[in-house]
């Protein structure tokens, strides 16, 4: 029994000028990767040696070898047998490798530049968000503060306290003689004690 075929699956066949046969691209499916001429490697790690490297040429230690070998270069295309020397008196073999050392050496200082500004960014930026955190916390807790102190100017406190509870032992103090005592009273009662 042969399978029913679904009309609205069936290939379309090109016709007329764009009957040209191209091969189907699948739009649902991503591309097989390309054959690459140049040399892939993991730019991460470059830079990682790069660092090294600049690191290493800023460095006390690399001028004293640096130095070392111009001077053996030198003396030995000075004073060894004709026959062994292979620089000699310009010495533009020497000029050609100092040369190429330098132009090695500043792009990998460069790069490694870069990276340390990259790094710097980045870590600018999470200062300015913490600085911003910072600035956040400390006037919310500034408002809380303010807060407290409206409130705290609503509560009693113990002195006030105290004195409200000196007047009314006074107040009682003087119901217990026979006489009571009103709040308006009691200030004028001073008034004519203190006379």
């Amino acid at each position: 029994m042969a399978p029913e075929r679904d009309p609205a699956r069936a290939e379309r066949v090109p016709v007329g000028a764009t009957a040209t046969t191209r091969p189907r691209v699948r739009l649902d499916q991503p591309r097989p990767p390309r054959r690459r001429i140049l040399p892939e490697w993991d730019p991460e790690a470059f830079g990682r040696l790069s660092e090294r490297i600049a690191r290493f040429l800023g460095t006390g230690r690399f001028i004293v070898w640096m130095t070392i070998v111009i001077i053996v270069w030198v003396l030995w295309n000075i004073f060894a047998p004709r026959d062994l020397r292979f620089d000699n008196y310009p010495f533009i073999f020497l000029t050609l490798m100092l040369s190429l050392q330098a132009s090695y050496a500043a792009p990998l200082i460069l790069l490694a530049q870069n990276r340390q500004d990259d790094r710097d960014r980045v870590n600018l930026e999470q200062d300015r968000k913490q600085n911003e955190r910072s600035i956040a916390d400390t006037e919310y807790l500034t408002r809380e503060i303010a807060a407290l102190r409206i409130g705290l100017g609503e509560v009693a406190t113990r002195d006030w306290i105290r004195s409200e509870l000196q007047d009314m032992v006074k107040e009682l103090e003087g119901m217990r003689d026979g006489h009571v005592v009103f709040p308006a009273e009691r200030s004028r009662g001073r008034d004519v004690d203190d006379r």
